[in-house]
């Protein structure tokens, strides 16, 4: 499944009347140029799971880093490397599915 898809899908699973205004997703870009992903796992079932972090530097344009830090996933990234942020979230959080 397209990650852009999957993450629809994830968000429409945890609105459920409350989260949608306190907590959400939020992709910007950033000036380097690149990208910011922050992902508030508050009353989801990822709020307690562990992550372990990940920072790549390929090259100058090709690099990101993902974290889990006081309940939010964040990656950052060049400006190529949404997608891998994105997938990053979405394998993590797709092996904690059944430990709900």
């Amino acid at each position: 499944m397209d990650v852009l898809v999957w993450i629809q899908n994830w968000f429409e699973q945890n609105c459920n009347g409350d989260w949608e205004h306190l907590y959400g997703i939020k992709i910007e870009t950033v000036d380097n140029p690149g990208w910011s992903v922050e992902i508030n796992l508050s009353d989801t079932y990822l709020e307690k799971k562990r992550f372990n972090s990940i920072e790549v530097n390929t090259e100058e344009d090709d690099w990101f880093f993902c974290i889990v830090r006081d309940g939010v996933f964040t990656g950052a990234g060049g400006v190529k490397n949404l997608s891998e942020i994105l997938n990053i979230f979405k394998q993590w959080a797709s092996d904690n599915e059944e430990t709900r």
